[in-house]
């Protein structure tokens, strides 16, 4: 479908003597569905790749042209980028095999193995593994996949299905039954129990945050793949959670363990090490552990055990203890075979600790007797050197205003760190870019510098790295480089010219103080592809008030964020503003809002709209907002506490009051409620002030975050005999998966309705929304 670039088609109906009402029609929601990704994907040749090492010089990646994904191979050495294999003797040889007609475009797979050597090729397809000769072009089938998981169907709480976690040799795998720890060996398919004491809501390596539970256990294998560290989970004395299901008949309840904050209890770890070859539990000698970790609301870091790090032969292991406030971590490294444990050193902060940005950034290193540290202390997050057996500081090793945001890798044998960095480069300080530093602080060096944020994936041996830089307004470029930072290899740079002839448009890039007037602030301004002069457009806030990310999310470039340019097209301005607040500044900069989560970063929202309002063509008496969660929390707020500046909202499965949210969220970014006064900043408690128009949306099956925050709201409305509008899911979590469609459809007809004073057409067949 080719994009119209002449102005949104806005038809005059309802003339009258006295006035006119705008009326969009189906073919306006057309254009703007146009700008959606899956109308875009079509005009796009993404470039970015994403390296599969082989071994030291070679990997594999898939290179997304629209003629079909091709598996390439480069070689570093050669500097050769050529296919991994011949797509069409490889289609026709599976063809064959499996009796349906495949071609090189058509393959059923997005992943392979390479041989060093280029000339195996494993995959799987049709429930198979495959192998792939690539010199003689033969196929041999090698076995079912997954064999041994067939054999057991996943439940609660037993059966591992794809519950289970592999070791790092891939030969076992551990999983949950009736509360215990059990371990299956993937050759054999053979099964052993490792614990016996497991009981309800006591059980080992459980998964619930809360907010987040699944029957896949959490633990932390040993590099050896002879032992797992992992943890007791005492969930006895909490409080229940319930949803109720909605169907014909008696409903089913839903139960689970979720704290809230000022609860007298909260979940506890007993600390244990997992011998899994002799089927033996250590107890590390230590006092319970609170459900916390020092990266976020849960105790994972990726999909395995949070702040835990082993030693290479698995005879010990390093572990943080998080205190409830977050304001106290403590480093301990513990025998793996006695269970005796030692305390290294702790950290106390005024705030919330917290140890990177999307990842763990310590690390412990026992060949030389050290702990890589991360610490905000001088307001910036910075790697520190620690000797591991006297606690002692032994130097800084980064510093400066800017910080550290993911230890990439760490090479030990030349004392090197390699890792992304935020603020040190002119221009945006969301940029990631990548560094690498001695453990002595000295030898800084930038191994990206060009603009933009950066992603690299480094090679097994350090010496080279894929690196793929962007920005929101400019298409990827990925790249090799040395371990200096040359530019040894440049690949097909993405093309943009279909996009840009089907009329496609990127955002613009903005950076406005924040409401103490000198602080920066950025964001992103999406205007309709075809403006008319000497108009002005009413303006739609998109907000997530973070604190753990913003309402811009990646500052990578992307052809689509969501609806945004779409709600652009039928006649708005767009704006995402990064308020205060959020993680990838300053330590202070972050902690703004620490203590008063109600905040929201609404005046930073409202001053930068002011401020845009002089470069763009705003009407500043039509202001719309709308969010998710964290945003539906700060819409509702925005309604409620600027009701003369916000005229129209839609807040989408709010916590509007952190007193019924999860424990950990409030207790970490707001403190503990003994501190703070949690029902000042509910939002059920403002809502007599409603002036505007206001949408509520909520699952109804939410376990995240429970429907009861929107009724709180919902009740407080009608005791204050409000108007306001209401959307349930009654099948739907806290995504609105399959119904979101429907939820953009409707999000669209509101604001349409209530900020352009304009009928938008009637149940318009928004992809998705025919749902079954």
């Amino acid at each position: 479908m080719k994009i119209n670039l002449l102005t949104v088609g806005l038809v005059l109906y309802g003339v009258t003597a006295g006035a006119q009402k705008l009326k969009l029609t189906d073919k306006d929601y057309q254009r703007a569905e146009g700008f959606m990704s899956y109308n875009l994907d079509k005009y796009y040749d993404d470039a970015t790749v994403r390296p599969n090492w082989i071994d030291n010089t070679k990997f594999w990646y898939v290179n997304n042209a629209k003629s079909g994904a091709r598996f390439m191979l480069f070689d570093v050495a050669k500097k050769s980028d050529v296919q991994a294999f011949n797509h069409d003797l490889l289609a026709k040889a599976l063809s064959v095999s499996t009796g349906k007609s495949y071609t090189a475009v058509t393959l059923p797979f997005r992943s392979i193995t390479v041989s060093s050597d280029g000339t195996q090729i494993g995959f799987m397809a049709e429930g198979k593994t495959w192998q792939f000769n690539n010199k003689n072009n033969e196929l041999v089938s090698t076995k079912e996949a997954g064999n041994a998981i067939a054999e057991r169907g996943p439940g609660r709480r037993g059966g591992f299905g794809d519950n289970s976690v592999a070791s790092p040799d891939g030969k076992k795998a551990v999983y949950i039954e009736n509360w215990n720890l059990w371990v299956r060996n993937n050759e054999t398919g053979a099964t052993k129990q490792l614990t016996f004491d497991g009981v309800q809501d006591y059980g080992y390596a459980t998964d619930n945050a809360g907010w987040k539970n699944s029957d896949r256990p959490i633990v932390k294998w040993s590099p050896d793949s002879k032992k797992v560290a992992t943890f007791q989970q005492d969930q006895r004395h909490l409080k229940d959670m319930y949803l109720v299901s909605t169907n014909v008949g008696s409903p089913t309840l839903k139960t689970w363990k979720y704290p809230l904050p000022g609860d007298k209890e909260v979940a506890k770890l007993r600390r244990v090490v997992i011998d899994v070859e002799q089927a033996k539990i250590i107890n590390l000698k230590m006092p319970l552990d609170v459900h916390r970790s020092s990266l976020s609301d849960d105790i994972v870091d990726g999909s395995q055990l949070a702040d835990v790090d082993w030693n290479p032969d698995g005879s010990e292991l390093a572990l943080l203890s998080t205190s409830r406030d977050h304001k106290i971590s403590k480093l301990r490294i513990a025998n793996a075979t006695t269970g005796e444990v030692r305390e290294v050193f702790e950290e106390v902060v005024k705030t919330q600790f917290e140890s990177g940005r999307g990842t763990v950034n310590w690390r412990y290193l026992p060949k030389t007797n050290e702990i890589l540290w991360y610490s905000e202390r001088d307001d910036w997050g910075h790697m520190y050197l620690y000797d591991a057996k006297t606690g002692k500081l032994k130097n800084q090793i980064t510093k400066g205003n800017w910080l550290v945001g993911r230890l990439l890798k760490v090479d030990e044998k030349n004392r090197q760190l390699y890792f992304t960095g935020y603020g040190r480069e002119q221009g945006n300080p969301y940029f990631a870019y990548v560094y690498k530093i001695g453990f002595d602080g000295k030898g800084l060096t930038l191994l990206t510098p060009d603009l933009g944020n950066h992603q690299a994936v480094f090679s097994p041996s350090d010496n080279y790295l894929v690196d793929t830089y962007s920005q929101p307004n400019v298409a990827p470029v990925s790249v090799v480089r040395d371990a200096k930072g040359k530019v040894l290899h440049t690949f097909e740079k993405a093309d943009l010219s279909k996009l840009q002839a089907a009329g496609w448009k990127t955002p613009d890039v903005v950076n406005v103080k924040a409401h103490d007037g000198k602080t920066d602030i950025y964001g992103l301004v999406f205007t309709p592809s075809k403006m008319e002069p000497n108009k002005k457009y009413p303006v739609i806030d998109y907000i997530y008030p973070g604190p753990q990310g913003g309402s811009v999310g990646s500052w990578a470039f992307s052809i689509a964020r969501g609806d945004h340019q779409a709600l652009a097209e039928l006649g708005f301005i767009v704006v995402l503003i990064e308020g205060t607040g959020n993680p990838f500044r300053s330590k202070s900069f972050h902690d703004m809002n620490y203590g008063n989560m109600a905040e929201n970063t609404l005046p930073d929202q409202i001053t930068a709209i002011k401020q845009l309002a002089e470069r763009y063509p705003i009407d500043i008496d039509k202001v719309g907002i709308w969010g998710h969660s964290g945003g539906g929390f700060a819409t509702a707020a925005a309604l409620f506490r600027y009701p003369d500046f916000f005229k129209v909202g839609i807040s989408e499965s709010g916590n509007h009051d952190n007193r019924n949210y999860e424990d950990d969220w409030g207790e970490r970014y707001n403190g503990l409620m003994e501190n703070v006064d949690y029902a000042a900043q509910a939002n059920q408690t403002y809502a007599k002030n409603l002036k505007g128009k206001l949408m509520l949306a909520h699952g109804l099956m939410d376990n995240n975050v429970p429907p009861y925050n929107t009724m709180l709201v919902v009740d407080a409305l009608i005791k204050a005999n409000k108007d306001f509008d209401l959307i349930v899911y009654p099948h739907s979590a806290h995504g609105f998966g399959q119904f979101s469609p429907y939820m953009m459809r409707r999000r669209w007809d509101y604001f349409v309705k209530n900020l352009l004073d304009a009928e938008p057409p009637q149940n318009y067949p928004l992809r998705g929304t025919d749902v079954k």
